[in-house]
């Protein structure tokens, strides 16, 4: 049956997907998106677009209170995770504040189910592979804004009966993925570099280890997800299982876009070492099919990406701490 959907962030990557995937289900979709980091162009054409910001509570209720949601699909957020401690406050108002604004409207206006993207970043330097039972650490203040919404939704599922499902994806590459942002997104990062013929560049020596996700073995999953009562009010991990050392990475992205392009190590940066999650729980619920190889999902990006024209990276112009800032985030645009 059809349902009147929210996607925040519909405009971002996964959004873009999420959403897409709500459409064929034969929902009605309004996407929220302050177009930061997401694409116009990318929107469906079935899907109704606002351009905005979760910040905005006017506009926040205005839009509940016209379209009468049935479920939230909160994805919008500032995803630069290392990036987080040099831009604190802009962290917290997007992506901890904004979210209590759609939380807040989602239990006035008696919405059904709230789906929240978390990010396996709530589990900072826990020992790996990160499990939905462990007590999560956030190292960073973008995985501290993301537990507190987990918190606040749980508080709201117990106060005022507001049913959600939390995700906690990682490192999700594929097809449409905005690849000029130096902040984040490591696989996009690696591809626009070959793109505009510049070394791959890695902080420290390489042998940091993470899985990479393919949007495939994700948003399907985040946009069926309420319609399965069981599901409600629990967390999943989700993404893929097999880690790979980001030299590693490095060189499969060399094969997939064909390039022999150079690797330049910079200075290490305050990260979690080796960041991985246990999908049991997911598999168990959701029975789903086997994830897409890197290989295969590299691929599949790469072709994507060639298509592309080369894009300059755009700088983050709101830092509010420069000490310790590191040397290749300065904020001069490219030339």
């Amino acid at each position: 049956m059809s349902k009147m959907v929210l996607v925040t962030g519909g405009a971002g990557f996964i959004g873009v997907h999420v959403s897409s995937y709500l459409l064929e289900s034969g929902h009605s979709v309004v996407i929220l998106d302050d177009l930061s980091g997401g694409l116009r162009e990318n929107v469906p054409k079935q899907a109704v677009f606002i351009q905005g910001s979760i910040t905005d509570e006017t506009l926040v209720k205005q839009l509940f209170k016209k379209y009468q949601f049935t479920y939230v699909y909160h994805l919008a957020a500032y995803a630069a995770e290392g990036l987080s401690p040099y831009i604190r406050k802009f962290n917290y108002e997007n992506n901890l504040i904004g979210s209590i604004n759609l939380i807040n409207a989602s239990v006035n206006y008696e919405v059904s189910c709230f789906v929240f993207t978390s990010s396996i970043a709530v589990y900072g330097s826990l020992p790996s592979p990160y499990s939905e039972a462990q007590h999560p650490l956030p190292k960073d203040p973008y995985g501290i804004a993301k537990l507190a919404v987990e918190q606040d939704l749980k508080n709201a599922y117990a106060q005022f009966g507001l049913n959600y499902i939390i995700f906690r994806p990682h490192n999700v590459y594929g097809p449409l993925q905005n690849i000029n942002d130096p902040y984040r997104n490591v696989i996009g990062i690696f591809m626009n570099q070959i793109l505009k013929d510049q070394p791959l560049t890695i902080f420290g020596d390489g042998t940091q280890t993470r899985a990479f996700s393919y949007i495939d073995d994700v948003a399907p999953y985040i946009a069926k997800a309420t319609a399965y009562a069981k599901m409600y009010n629990q967390t999943f991990n989700i993404g893929a299982d097999k880690s790979y050392t980001v030299k590693a990475l490095a060189g499969a992205v060399q094969k997939a876009m064909s390039s022999d392009m150079a690797i330049t190590y910079l200075k290490e940066r305050l990260e979690v070492a080796h960041a991985t999650a246990d999908h049991s729980l997911f598999k168990k619920v959701f029975n789903p099919k086997p994830t897409v190889s890197l290989d295969s999902g590299l691929s599949q990006m790469a072709r994507w990406v060639k298509t592309q024209d080369c894009q300059k990276s755009k700088r983050f112009d709101k830092i509010e701490i420069t000490k310790n800032l590191p040397e290749t985030w300065n904020l001069k645009p490219e030339t």
